[in-house]
């Protein structure tokens, strides 16, 4: 594999595999090649008998900043119809890795954004360095969360402060509110993540693969597949409503470029502080 491949793979001589979002200029922006390369890269994994534990990182500055928002504003993608297969690629990706029958790890740093956040959501267990923004922003610049994981691990209150507002929060907050399990210094996060990845792999396949399964059937009980297949049909409303805000989102894309988007966007939710607003992180 390449060094400028989407998806970096290397083998521990241990416990598995180690699979790095490459694109460190876009902050690890998942593109729909990355997506690809990522579900084929864990299915390669699946099928490789000396793998026991598959972990997720990113390369450079973060983890993920979600979804690549210049695919999507450079995509012309047109009404519900549309957006709703488009929404299902990503809904599957990320299903994809909640359904991996070998455990998976998060090893996350920096930002864990949207998409990025749901693709960690969806990994048995997150650890995060100290200083890891994580949160769900689309709210802010007229999108939904695209696979419904949150509130399945948080529950609704929070959940809903989260994507109603698009706020930040730090990973000591993610913590405390069940939303990744550990918080680690940056400088310990990969010996961190080895220790739990080697405990793991003690587990047989034969054990770990049907227990992953329970779990995800308990989810299912409650009512989480039926809530994803719901999301979707919603979520491609809301991305199709064409407002005005998201004209003019789409237009500074194209324009100047994503930066100056994120600028927009976040500067016309400063300007509500002074009426009791709140702002991210």
């Amino acid at each position: 594999m390449t060094a400028d491949a989407p998806v970096l793979l290397t083998t521990p001589t241990t416990w598995g595999v180690r699979l790095t979002l490459n694109r460190p200029a876009k902050l690890n922006a998942l593109s729909g090649e990355l997506v690809q390369a990522l579900t084929h890269a864990i299915d390669v994994a699946v099928a490789d008998l000396d793998v026991r534990v598959i972990v997720i990182e990113g390369a450079g500055r973060a983890f993920s900043a979600g979804y690549d928002l210049t695919e999507e504003a450079e995509g012309a993608i047109g009404g519900p119809v549309e957006w709703r297969e488009a929404l299902a690629v990503d809904v599957a990706a990320t299903l994809h890795v909640l359904d991996c029958p070998k455990p998976v790890i998060a090893q996350v740093h920096g930002y864990a954004l949207a998409g990025g956040l749901e693709l960690a959501m969806a990994c048995d267990l997150i650890v995060a360095a100290e200083g890891t923004k994580l949160g769900e922003p689309e709210i802010r610049y007229g999108s939904a969360p695209v696979t419904l994981l949150m509130p399945y691990l948080i529950g609704q209150k929070k959940t809903r402060e989260l994507l109603l507002t698009g706020d930040l929060i730090d990973a000591i907050e993610a913590e405390r509110i069940g939303l990744i399990n550990r918080v680690v210094p940056a400088d310990r996060l990969a010996a961190e993540v080895d220790g739990l990845a080697d405990r793991m792999a003690r587990t047989p396949p034969e054990v770990m693969g049907p227990t992953k399964r329970m779990l995800n059937r308990a989810m299912d009980a409650a009512g989480f597949r039926l809530a994803v297949e719901a999301g979707l049909d919603l979520g491609a409303i809301v991305n199709a409503a064409d407002t005005p805000e998201q004209r003019e989102w789409d237009e500074i894309v194209r324009r100047d470029g994503l930066k100056a988007a994120l600028a927009w966007r976040d500067a016309r939710y400063d300007e509500r502080l002074a009426g009791g607003g709140r702002t991210d992180g």
